[in-house]
Protein backbone atom coordinates (compact mmCIF):
# COMPACT_ATOMS: atom_id res chain seq x y z
CA UNK A 1 0.00 0.00 0.00
CA UNK A 2 1.14 3.41 -0.93
CA UNK A 3 1.26 6.30 1.23
CA UNK A 4 -1.89 7.92 0.09
CA UNK A 5 -4.51 4.56 1.21
CA UNK A 6 -3.26 5.65 4.40
CA UNK A 7 -3.84 9.56 3.99
CA UNK A 8 -7.35 8.66 2.46
CA UNK A 9 -8.04 6.59 5.43
CA UNK A 10 -6.99 9.32 8.20
CA UNK A 11 -8.90 11.64 6.54
CA UNK A 12 -12.02 9.25 5.73
CA UNK A 13 -12.03 8.93 9.81
CA UNK A 14 -11.65 12.68 10.81
CA UNK A 15 -14.75 13.45 8.17
CA UNK A 16 -16.84 11.58 11.21
CA UNK A 17 -15.25 13.70 13.87
CA UNK A 18 -16.32 17.03 14.98
CA UNK A 19 -14.16 20.32 15.55
CA UNK A 20 -12.29 19.76 19.02
CA UNK A 21 -12.41 15.60 19.33
CA UNK A 22 -9.53 14.08 19.51
CA UNK A 23 -8.89 10.35 18.09
CA UNK A 24 -5.69 8.11 19.88
CA UNK A 25 -5.06 4.50 18.17
CA UNK A 26 -2.06 2.32 19.96
CA UNK A 27 0.02 0.06 17.83
CA UNK A 28 0.01 -2.39 20.93
CA UNK A 29 2.11 -4.10 22.80
CA UNK A 30 4.08 -7.40 22.60
CA UNK A 31 2.67 -9.75 25.28
CA UNK A 32 5.37 -11.84 27.22
CA UNK A 33 5.36 -15.37 27.10
CA UNK A 34 7.69 -16.60 29.90
CA UNK A 35 10.92 -15.55 31.95
CA UNK A 36 12.56 -12.79 29.36
CA UNK A 37 10.61 -14.30 26.04
CA UNK A 38 7.75 -12.39 24.20
CA UNK A 39 5.09 -13.62 21.93
CA UNK A 40 5.42 -12.82 18.65
CA UNK A 41 4.04 -8.87 17.87
CA UNK A 42 1.03 -8.18 16.16
CA UNK A 43 0.15 -4.62 15.42
CA UNK A 44 -3.88 -3.26 16.08
CA UNK A 45 -5.19 -3.60 12.62
CA UNK A 46 -7.29 -0.08 12.91
CA UNK A 47 -3.52 1.57 13.49
CA UNK A 48 -2.35 -0.10 10.44
CA UNK A 49 -5.18 0.73 8.48
CA UNK A 50 -4.49 4.04 9.18
CA UNK A 51 -0.72 4.16 9.55
CA UNK A 52 0.71 1.81 7.48
CA UNK A 53 3.08 1.41 10.15
CA UNK A 54 4.16 -1.89 12.25
CA UNK A 55 5.61 -1.30 15.14
CA UNK A 56 5.53 -1.70 18.78
CA UNK A 57 4.34 0.62 21.13
CA UNK A 58 3.88 3.33 18.40
CA UNK A 59 0.72 5.81 18.77
CA UNK A 60 -1.07 7.93 16.38
CA UNK A 61 -2.73 11.30 17.66
CA UNK A 62 -5.71 12.98 15.76
CA UNK A 63 -7.77 16.04 16.14
CA UNK A 64 -10.41 17.64 14.49
CA UNK A 65 -10.45 21.61 13.89
CA UNK A 66 -12.22 24.16 12.08
CA UNK A 67 -10.30 24.05 8.85
CA UNK A 68 -9.30 20.30 8.94
CA UNK A 69 -7.51 18.08 11.33
CA UNK A 70 -3.52 17.22 12.61
CA UNK A 71 -2.29 14.21 12.78
CA UNK A 72 0.86 12.92 14.70
CA UNK A 73 2.56 9.48 15.31
CA UNK A 74 4.85 8.99 18.49
CA UNK A 75 7.61 5.70 17.81
CA UNK A 76 9.74 4.46 19.94
CA UNK A 77 13.10 6.34 20.00
CA UNK A 78 16.39 4.87 18.76
CA UNK A 79 18.27 2.71 21.12
CA UNK A 80 21.49 1.09 20.07
CA UNK A 81 21.64 -1.94 22.86
CA UNK A 82 17.76 -3.07 22.69
CA UNK A 83 18.41 -2.68 18.75
CA UNK A 84 21.26 -5.38 18.74
CA UNK A 85 18.79 -7.86 20.57
CA UNK A 86 15.28 -6.94 19.29
CA UNK A 87 16.35 -5.46 15.48
CA UNK A 88 15.96 -2.09 14.06
CA UNK A 89 13.47 0.67 15.08
CA UNK A 90 11.18 1.93 12.36
CA UNK A 91 12.83 5.84 11.83
CA UNK A 92 11.41 8.43 12.33
CA UNK A 93 11.94 9.15 7.86
CA UNK A 94 10.64 5.72 7.59
CA UNK A 95 7.68 6.10 9.15
CA UNK A 96 6.66 9.44 7.48
CA UNK A 97 7.41 7.63 4.23
CA UNK A 98 5.03 4.83 4.85
CA UNK A 99 2.19 7.12 6.41
CA UNK A 100 2.17 10.44 5.14
CA UNK A 101 2.36 11.57 8.27
CA UNK A 102 4.84 14.44 8.49
CA UNK A 103 5.04 15.78 12.34
CA UNK A 104 6.73 12.49 13.82
CA UNK A 105 7.75 12.22 18.19
CA UNK A 106 9.20 9.78 19.79
CA UNK A 107 7.05 7.70 22.59
CA UNK A 108 8.30 9.14 25.19
CA UNK A 109 6.86 12.66 24.84
CA UNK A 110 3.27 10.78 24.50
CA UNK A 111 2.16 11.10 28.03
CA UNK A 112 3.29 15.11 28.16
CA UNK A 113 1.28 16.36 24.95
CA UNK A 114 -2.13 14.39 25.11
CA UNK A 115 -2.12 16.05 29.26
CA UNK A 116 -0.82 19.28 27.78
CA UNK A 117 -3.90 19.42 25.74
CA UNK A 118 -6.40 18.24 27.90
CA UNK A 119 -5.01 20.62 30.95
CA UNK A 120 -5.89 23.25 28.45
CA UNK A 121 -9.30 21.92 28.02
CA UNK A 122 -8.77 21.97 24.17
CA UNK A 123 -10.84 18.61 23.44
CA UNK A 124 -14.25 18.18 24.47
CA UNK A 125 -14.23 14.39 23.50
CA UNK A 126 -11.73 11.66 22.94
CA UNK A 127 -12.55 8.47 20.70
CA UNK A 128 -10.62 5.63 21.92
CA UNK A 129 -9.98 2.05 19.67
CA UNK A 130 -11.73 0.03 22.54
CA UNK A 131 -12.47 -3.79 21.01
CA UNK A 132 -12.92 -5.70 24.23
CA UNK A 133 -13.86 -9.41 24.71
CA UNK A 134 -15.62 -10.89 27.03
CA UNK A 135 -13.62 -12.09 30.07
CA UNK A 136 -10.47 -10.47 28.57
CA UNK A 137 -7.74 -10.08 31.07
CA UNK A 138 -5.37 -8.46 29.66
CA UNK A 139 -5.97 -4.40 29.41
CA UNK A 140 -4.96 -2.78 26.31
CA UNK A 141 -3.47 0.63 26.02
CA UNK A 142 -6.84 2.10 25.26
CA UNK A 143 -8.48 0.31 27.97
CA UNK A 144 -5.98 2.13 30.32
CA UNK A 145 -5.89 5.73 28.62
CA UNK A 146 -9.91 5.41 28.92
CA UNK A 147 -9.15 4.81 32.99
CA UNK A 148 -6.64 7.47 33.00
CA UNK A 149 -9.06 10.23 31.31
CA UNK A 150 -11.83 9.02 33.49
CA UNK A 151 -9.58 9.79 36.91
CA UNK A 152 -7.82 12.64 35.72
CA UNK A 153 -10.05 14.50 33.64
CA UNK A 154 -13.78 13.46 34.22
CA UNK A 155 -15.51 16.16 31.92
CA UNK A 156 -13.82 15.07 29.08
CA UNK A 157 -16.43 12.77 26.98
CA UNK A 158 -15.00 8.86 25.82
CA UNK A 159 -16.08 7.85 22.51
CA UNK A 160 -15.69 4.53 20.84
CA UNK A 161 -13.97 4.60 17.31
CA UNK A 162 -14.84 0.82 16.58
CA UNK A 163 -18.01 1.79 14.82
CA UNK A 164 -16.69 4.42 12.87
CA UNK A 165 -13.57 1.81 11.78
CA UNK A 166 -16.36 -0.85 10.89
CA UNK A 167 -18.13 1.87 8.47
CA UNK A 168 -14.40 2.16 6.70
CA UNK A 169 -13.18 -0.84 6.63
CA UNK A 170 -16.35 -2.81 5.22
CA UNK A 171 -15.47 -1.19 1.26
CA UNK A 172 -12.43 -2.15 -0.14
CA UNK A 173 -10.79 0.18 -1.89
CA UNK A 174 -9.01 -0.42 -5.92
CA UNK A 175 -5.60 -1.34 -4.13
CA UNK A 176 -7.24 -3.24 -1.51
CA UNK A 177 -8.41 -5.90 -3.77
CA UNK A 178 -5.44 -5.45 -6.27
CA UNK A 179 -3.49 -7.21 -2.85
CA UNK A 180 -6.32 -9.75 -2.14
CA UNK A 181 -6.24 -11.05 -6.00
CA UNK A 182 -2.25 -11.21 -5.27
CA UNK A 183 -2.98 -13.11 -2.41
CA UNK A 184 -5.59 -15.33 -3.69
CA UNK A 185 -2.95 -16.43 -6.64
CA UNK A 186 -0.27 -17.87 -3.94
CA UNK A 187 -3.56 -19.29 -1.88
CA UNK A 188 -3.90 -21.38 -4.81
CA UNK A 189 -0.41 -22.48 -5.43
CA UNK A 190 -0.63 -23.39 -1.48
CA UNK A 191 -3.44 -25.44 -1.64
CA UNK A 192 -2.36 -27.21 -5.02
CA UNK A 193 0.47 -28.33 -3.61
CA UNK A 194 -1.42 -29.93 -0.80
CA UNK A 195 -3.61 -31.61 -3.11
CA UNK A 196 -1.11 -33.19 -5.29
CA UNK A 197 1.38 -34.02 -2.41
CA UNK A 198 -1.64 -35.82 -0.71
CA UNK A 199 -1.28 -39.54 0.27
CA UNK A 200 -2.46 -41.93 3.05
CA UNK A 201 -0.79 -41.87 6.06
CA UNK A 202 0.91 -38.30 5.89
CA UNK A 203 0.56 -36.17 9.15
CA UNK A 204 -1.28 -32.64 9.26
CA UNK A 205 2.11 -30.90 9.63
CA UNK A 206 3.81 -32.27 6.52
CA UNK A 207 0.59 -30.70 4.57
CA UNK A 208 1.42 -27.57 6.67
CA UNK A 209 4.97 -27.53 5.40
CA UNK A 210 3.89 -28.18 1.67
CA UNK A 211 1.49 -25.00 2.00
CA UNK A 212 4.33 -22.74 4.26
CA UNK A 213 6.74 -23.69 1.35
CA UNK A 214 5.23 -22.55 -1.47
CA UNK A 215 4.24 -18.96 0.50
CA UNK A 216 8.01 -18.85 1.48
CA UNK A 217 8.81 -18.99 -2.11
CA UNK A 218 6.43 -16.38 -3.08
CA UNK A 219 7.93 -13.62 -0.59
CA UNK A 220 5.02 -14.75 2.22
CA UNK A 221 6.60 -15.48 5.38
CA UNK A 222 3.22 -14.93 7.85
CA UNK A 223 -0.27 -16.35 6.84
CA UNK A 224 -3.11 -15.41 8.55
CA UNK A 225 -4.40 -18.36 11.49
CA UNK A 226 -3.84 -21.73 9.88
CA UNK A 227 -6.64 -24.59 10.08
CA UNK A 228 -5.40 -28.08 8.57
CA UNK A 229 -6.96 -31.22 9.49
CA UNK A 230 -7.82 -35.36 8.48
CA UNK A 231 -10.35 -37.38 9.69
CA UNK A 232 -11.85 -36.92 13.40
CA UNK A 233 -9.89 -33.88 13.80
CA UNK A 234 -12.49 -31.96 11.00
CA UNK A 235 -14.73 -32.02 13.68
CA UNK A 236 -12.96 -29.23 15.66
CA UNK A 237 -13.67 -26.23 13.62
CA UNK A 238 -10.64 -24.05 15.12
CA UNK A 239 -8.74 -27.12 15.15
CA UNK A 240 -4.86 -26.01 14.90
CA UNK A 241 -2.66 -28.96 16.57
CA UNK A 242 -1.37 -30.34 13.42
CA UNK A 243 -0.48 -33.45 14.84
CA UNK A 244 -2.94 -35.93 13.34
CA UNK A 245 -2.10 -38.23 11.10
CA UNK A 246 -4.84 -39.10 7.86
CA UNK A 247 -6.03 -42.72 7.10
CA UNK A 248 -6.74 -44.17 3.81
CA UNK A 249 -10.15 -42.87 3.07
CA UNK A 250 -9.90 -39.67 5.37
CA UNK A 251 -10.95 -36.20 4.34
CA UNK A 252 -8.58 -33.69 4.83
CA UNK A 253 -9.41 -29.93 5.65
CA UNK A 254 -7.79 -27.03 5.04
CA UNK A 255 -8.94 -23.41 5.74
CA UNK A 256 -5.83 -21.47 5.06
CA UNK A 257 -5.22 -17.72 3.49
CA UNK A 258 -2.08 -15.54 2.57
CA UNK A 259 -1.87 -11.42 3.92
CA UNK A 260 -0.24 -9.55 0.89
CA UNK A 261 0.07 -5.67 1.68
CA UNK A 262 -2.26 -6.67 5.09
CA UNK A 263 -4.83 -7.88 3.31
CA UNK A 264 -6.11 -11.08 3.96
CA UNK A 265 -7.77 -14.37 2.35
CA UNK A 266 -9.80 -17.12 3.78
CA UNK A 267 -10.12 -19.98 1.76
CA UNK A 268 -11.21 -23.68 2.55
CA UNK A 269 -11.26 -27.04 0.51
CA UNK A 270 -11.76 -30.49 1.69
CA UNK A 271 -10.60 -33.43 -0.42
CA UNK A 272 -9.95 -36.79 -0.08
CA UNK A 273 -6.29 -37.83 1.02
CA UNK A 274 -6.22 -40.73 -1.75
CA UNK A 275 -7.31 -38.74 -4.17
CA UNK A 276 -10.52 -40.45 -4.75
CA UNK A 277 -14.02 -39.61 -2.99
CA UNK A 278 -15.75 -42.29 -1.91
CA UNK A 279 -19.74 -42.20 -2.40
CA UNK A 280 -20.57 -40.52 0.51
CA UNK A 281 -17.86 -38.16 0.53
CA UNK A 282 -19.05 -36.42 -3.02
CA UNK A 283 -22.33 -36.63 -2.06
CA UNK A 284 -21.72 -34.01 0.89
CA UNK A 285 -19.33 -32.15 -1.27
CA UNK A 286 -21.79 -31.74 -4.35
CA UNK A 287 -24.36 -30.41 -1.76
CA UNK A 288 -21.86 -27.63 -0.43
CA UNK A 289 -20.91 -26.83 -3.93
CA UNK A 290 -24.45 -26.56 -5.45
CA UNK A 291 -25.28 -24.19 -2.68
CA UNK A 292 -21.78 -22.13 -3.29
CA UNK A 293 -22.30 -21.66 -6.72
CA UNK A 294 -26.10 -20.83 -6.36
CA UNK A 295 -24.55 -17.91 -3.91
CA UNK A 296 -22.47 -16.30 -6.56
CA UNK A 297 -25.26 -16.77 -9.19
CA UNK A 298 -26.96 -14.63 -7.15
CA UNK A 299 -25.55 -12.09 -4.92
CA UNK A 300 -25.77 -8.51 -5.86
CA UNK A 301 -25.83 -5.23 -4.66
CA UNK A 302 -29.10 -4.63 -2.31
CA UNK A 303 -28.98 -7.89 -0.23
CA UNK A 304 -29.27 -8.20 3.33
CA UNK A 305 -25.79 -9.17 4.85
CA UNK A 306 -27.87 -10.98 7.03
CA UNK A 307 -29.71 -13.01 4.30
CA UNK A 308 -26.71 -14.38 2.57
CA UNK A 309 -26.06 -16.63 6.13
CA UNK A 310 -29.54 -17.89 6.23
CA UNK A 311 -29.76 -18.36 2.53
CA UNK A 312 -26.65 -20.41 2.39
CA UNK A 313 -28.42 -22.37 5.93
CA UNK A 314 -31.48 -22.89 3.56
CA UNK A 315 -30.16 -23.95 0.40
CA UNK A 316 -27.68 -26.44 1.67
CA UNK A 317 -30.48 -28.04 3.72
CA UNK A 318 -32.40 -28.39 0.52
CA UNK A 319 -29.64 -30.38 -0.79
CA UNK A 320 -28.77 -32.57 1.88
CA UNK A 321 -32.86 -33.23 2.13
CA UNK A 322 -32.51 -34.02 -1.42
CA UNK A 323 -30.00 -36.08 -0.88
CA UNK A 324 -31.37 -37.97 1.65
CA UNK A 325 -29.69 -36.90 4.81
CA UNK A 326 -31.87 -34.27 5.99
CA UNK A 327 -35.77 -34.73 6.99
CA UNK A 328 -36.79 -31.33 8.07
CA UNK A 329 -35.13 -27.91 8.40
CA UNK A 330 -34.35 -28.57 12.35
CA UNK A 331 -32.19 -31.05 11.08
CA UNK A 332 -29.53 -28.80 10.10
CA UNK A 333 -27.95 -28.40 12.81
CA UNK A 334 -26.68 -31.47 13.35
CA UNK A 335 -25.11 -31.13 10.04
CA UNK A 336 -24.21 -26.87 9.96
CA UNK A 337 -22.08 -25.91 12.71
CA UNK A 338 -21.05 -22.34 11.87
CA UNK A 339 -21.47 -18.93 9.72
CA UNK A 340 -21.86 -19.25 6.37
CA UNK A 341 -20.54 -15.76 5.44
CA UNK A 342 -18.23 -13.29 7.29
CA UNK A 343 -16.06 -10.59 5.77
CA UNK A 344 -12.63 -10.55 5.10
CA UNK A 345 -9.77 -8.00 5.22
CA UNK A 346 -7.27 -6.57 7.76
CA UNK A 347 -8.11 -9.41 9.70
CA UNK A 348 -9.56 -13.03 8.93
CA UNK A 349 -12.87 -11.99 10.26
CA UNK A 350 -12.83 -8.46 9.62
CA UNK A 351 -14.14 -5.67 11.80
CA UNK A 352 -17.30 -5.37 10.47
CA UNK A 353 -20.81 -5.10 11.56
CA UNK A 354 -23.25 -6.90 9.15
CA UNK A 355 -26.57 -5.77 11.58
CA UNK A 356 -28.79 -4.00 8.92
CA UNK A 357 -25.74 -3.50 6.20
CA UNK A 358 -27.20 -4.34 2.34
CA UNK A 359 -24.42 -5.72 -0.18
CA UNK A 360 -22.40 -2.84 -2.08
CA UNK A 361 -20.19 -2.75 -4.43
CA UNK A 362 -16.07 -3.33 -2.81
CA UNK A 363 -17.39 -5.63 0.13
CA UNK A 364 -15.49 -9.13 0.36
CA UNK A 365 -16.73 -11.77 2.35
CA UNK A 366 -16.52 -15.83 2.53
CA UNK A 367 -18.95 -17.70 0.98
CA UNK A 368 -18.58 -20.43 3.65
CA UNK A 369 -20.41 -23.62 3.33
CA UNK A 370 -19.67 -26.67 5.95
CA UNK A 371 -21.05 -30.13 6.36
CA UNK A 372 -19.85 -32.19 9.36
CA UNK A 373 -21.18 -35.88 9.32
CA UNK A 374 -19.76 -37.14 12.27
CA UNK A 375 -22.07 -40.46 11.92
CA UNK A 376 -20.09 -41.32 8.93
CA UNK A 377 -16.96 -39.32 9.79
CA UNK A 378 -16.75 -36.80 7.04
CA UNK A 379 -16.31 -33.35 7.64
CA UNK A 380 -15.36 -30.36 5.39
CA UNK A 381 -15.88 -26.84 4.30
CA UNK A 382 -16.10 -25.50 1.04
CA UNK A 383 -15.00 -21.43 1.24
CA UNK A 384 -14.65 -18.53 -0.83
CA UNK A 385 -13.85 -14.76 -1.38
CA UNK A 386 -16.50 -13.19 -2.91
CA UNK A 387 -16.23 -9.62 -4.14
CA UNK A 388 -19.48 -7.64 -4.35
CA UNK A 389 -19.27 -5.78 -7.46
CA UNK A 390 -21.57 -2.79 -9.81
CA UNK A 391 -24.07 -5.67 -11.10
CA UNK A 392 -22.91 -8.80 -8.96
CA UNK A 393 -20.38 -11.01 -7.52
CA UNK A 394 -16.88 -11.71 -8.52
CA UNK A 395 -15.45 -15.24 -6.92
CA UNK A 396 -11.67 -13.86 -5.77
CA UNK A 397 -10.73 -17.98 -5.55
CA UNK A 398 -12.81 -19.68 -8.62
CA UNK A 399 -9.55 -20.89 -9.57
CA UNK A 400 -8.76 -23.38 -6.81
CA UNK A 401 -10.17 -26.60 -7.76
CA UNK A 402 -13.65 -26.64 -6.57
CA UNK A 403 -15.28 -29.20 -8.46
CA UNK A 404 -14.76 -33.01 -7.26
CA UNK A 405 -13.60 -33.98 -11.11
CA UNK A 406 -11.10 -30.90 -10.62
CA UNK A 407 -9.67 -31.67 -7.29
CA UNK A 408 -9.52 -35.78 -8.76
CA UNK A 409 -7.68 -34.68 -11.36
CA UNK A 410 -4.96 -32.83 -9.98
CA UNK A 411 -4.75 -35.31 -7.66
CA UNK A 412 -4.13 -38.44 -10.07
Amino acid sequence: MQSIFYKNNRKAYMDKLKPGELAIFFSGEAIRRSCDEYYEFFASRNFIYLTGVEQKESVLVMQKEDSGHTEKLFILEPDFLKERWEGARIKADEAGRLSGINEISYIKEFSSYIKEILNAKKATSIYLDIDRLEGQLLKSSADKMEEMVLKEYPAVKISNSMPIMKGLRIIKSKCEIEAMERAQKITTKGILAMMRNSRPGMYEYQYKAEYDYVLAQEGVLKAPFTIISAGRNNFCIHYDSFMGQSADGDMILNDVGVRWDYEITDVSRGWPCNGKFSDRQKLLYECAYRTSEYMFQHLKPGIPMEDVDATIRRYNYEQLKQAGVCDSYEDIGTYMWHGGAHHVGFDTHDLVDSKGTLLTPGMVFCVDVGIYHEEWGIGFRLEDNCLVTKDGCRNLSKDTPRTVDEIEGVMM
